[in-house]
């Protein structure tokens, strides 16, 4: 089992820049994939970003060629670049760890997320 600790979010102004951090209290290659969710205010949850054991990474449309997931394996921890910031882009921030077995998710650990604002 792991908790995660996301850390890195504020205030910016459009256009800035921001590096969200998210520690483990475990061995972060026991997940096969970590991902970075967020959640606006009156939305649904939805993922931003992932990255498994082996480097892949995902992104959704909203924030391709502007956010970029990174991973340190020995500091167990996950990273959350994010350039050219948008107003939309004003959110909660959750880091999740997900454990795949037989193909199905057998275990799912979340944070406490971190709030994103992005004034225009």
């Amino acid at each position: 089992q792991v908790q995660l600790v996301e850390s890195g979010g504020g205030l910016v102004q459009t256009g800035g820049s921001l590096r969200l951090s998210c520690e483990s209290s475990g061995n972060i290659l026991k997940m096969n994939t970590m991902d970075w969710y967020r959640q606006a205010p009156g939305m649904q949850r939805e993922l931003v970003a992932g990255i498994s054991n082996g480097g892949r990474t995902n992104y959704a449309d909203s924030v391709k060629g502007r956010f970029t997931i990174s991973r340190d394996n020995a500091k167990n921890a996950v990273y959350l670049e994010m350039n050219g910031l948008k107003p939309e882009d004003t959110a909660v921030y959750y880091c999740h760890a997900k454990r795949i077995q037989l193909g199905r998710p057998v275990y799912h650990s979340w944070g406490q997320g971190t709030q994103v604002t992005v004034s225009s």
